[in-house]
């Protein structure tokens, strides 16, 4: 969501006459678009900010701004801490980028977090790069869940869905420019429209479906809680919808997920996973996971490992639990003690490096199809792109042009996958 947001910020400085600076040094302005999941964002935020203070000081007339969920929590208390920020504006108010910045170059510090103003930046189409054949749509921001350890209602707001007619077109004109793959966007895609009476996320992939150029549609994130049978459905039926499912469990263990206020228990979970897995043998699962949550046991731990054993996810995120300001976790008093949370981390990714390993080491021998992101970061002479079921691939190319590219797997990293393209010969 938030490269989505900034690629909306890149579009709107361009029509105020700004331009993506090739370096820092000769940038003018700097806007830092923030992240407050995670206490560790936060800290890394207020140490970039230190680092351009510095910056700032040596040619006068620089410019920064601090937008995104950061601002959205901490407020005036931004400036507080780093007087030197000129421009701090919340998750709802990036459509007056261009006239903040206009006020912070007459010297008028600019503050704007009201959350009560419409989504005026979704009618700014994200910049999209010369070449691009995947993008991301945003189809709905905010969440009604209030999850007992996620800030995501207290910065993002309640859920909002953008009416489909907009997002249809979007699509369309994203496959007028050469796109193939659009991954929708949404804190909890499954509850898109419900509130406004729009047409159900099911039928919204199918319309997009529809759309003759897409050959490959994602979504994140999922809810387990609100995944239903009708799109569980779809993944037999549109081709094009990839056998990847992100579906974050978060905890193993019936207990902690209903302290968590997760909605679900564990065998719901596993549930879907398994009639996902009976429609489209093959897909791909990945998930979150929070270890050291207040109040969780050694036994409930276990059970998470218990659950990742059953599951065997291609990928995973996972973090010590992080408390957030105003998330009923914050005020939870059984603390797990931080070094038997971190040895848990240390257990849980270990496991997960092992699964990850296993699921990649099947891929080798088989021939995939590849869509091809651009040149390998670890070869300059290799593509580097991802299969339907989100792993990436490098690859020595072959005589075909195109998006699309079948490819030989021929080895498997720690976390992705290394092959040679199959020429038109082959």
């Amino acid at each position: 969501m938030n490269a989505v947001d900034s690629a909306r910020m890149l579009t709107l400085m361009s029509s105020a006459d700004y331009l993506a600076a090739p370096s820092l040094e000769e940038a003018d302005l700097v806007l830092l678009n923030t992240c407050s999941i995670r206490e560790k964002a936060d800290q890394k935020i207020y140490s970039d900010l230190g680092t351009l203070r510095r910056w700032k000081q040596r040619r006068p007339g620089r410019l920064v701004g601090v937008g995104g969920c950061l601002a959205q929590q901490d407020g005036e208390e931004v400036r507080k801490r780093a007087p030197h920020v000129d421009i701090v504006f919340g998750t709802h108010n990036i459509g007056t980028l261009p006239e903040m910045v206009r006020r912070a170059e007459r010297r008028l510090p600019t503050l704007a977090l009201g959350m009560d103003e419409e989504m005026t930046h979704w009618d700014v189409v994200p910049h999209l790069p010369a070449g691009a054949v995947s993008a991301m749509v945003a189809i709905m921001q905010g969440c009604d869940n209030f999850c007992a350890y996620c800030v995501v209602p207290l910065v993002r707001g309640r859920e909002v869905s953008r009416p489909a007619g907009d997002i249809l077109s979007e699509v369309r004109a994203l496959a007028g420019r050469g796109v193939v793959e659009v991954v929708l966007l949404g804190q909890n895609v499954n509850s898109y429209g419900k509130k406004e009476g729009e047409i159900p996320f099911p039928e919204l992939l199918r319309r997009i479906s529809a759309v003759e150029q897409i050959k490959r549609i994602r979504f994140i994130t999922s809810h387990p809680r609100d995944l239903d049978d009708r799109t569980i459905r779809l993944f037999d039926e549109i081709e094009t919808l990839c056998p990847h499912v992100h579906l974050p469990l978060q905890s193993g263990s019936d207990r902690v997920l209903e302290a968590m206020g997760r909605g679900y228990t564990r065998g719901e979970y596993l549930a879907k996973v398994g009639a996902l897995r009976h429609l489209r043998p093959g897909i791909a699962f990945s998930s979150d996971f929070i270890v050291g949550f207040p109040g969780e046991t050694e036994d409930d731990f276990r059970e998470t490992l218990s659950v990742m054993g059953e599951v065997r996810f291609d990928s995973s995120f996972s973090f010590r639990f992080s408390p957030r300001p105003g998330t009923r976790a914050s005020e939870m008093k059984e603390k797990v003690d931080p070094q038997e949370a971190a040895d848990r981390l240390r257990r849980l990714q270990e496991l997960q490096a092992m699964h990850t390993r296993e699921r990649l080491t099947a891929q080798v021998g088989r021939e995939v199809l590849v869509l091809v992101e651009g040149a390998s970061a670890r070869d300059p002479g290799m593509r580097c792109g991802r299969t339907a079921c989100n792993k990436t691939v490098n690859f020595t190319p072959g005589n075909i042009d195109g998006a699309l590219r079948s490819v030989l797997v021929t080895g498997a990293g720690t976390h992705s996958l290394v092959g040679e393209e199959r020429s038109a010969n082959a």
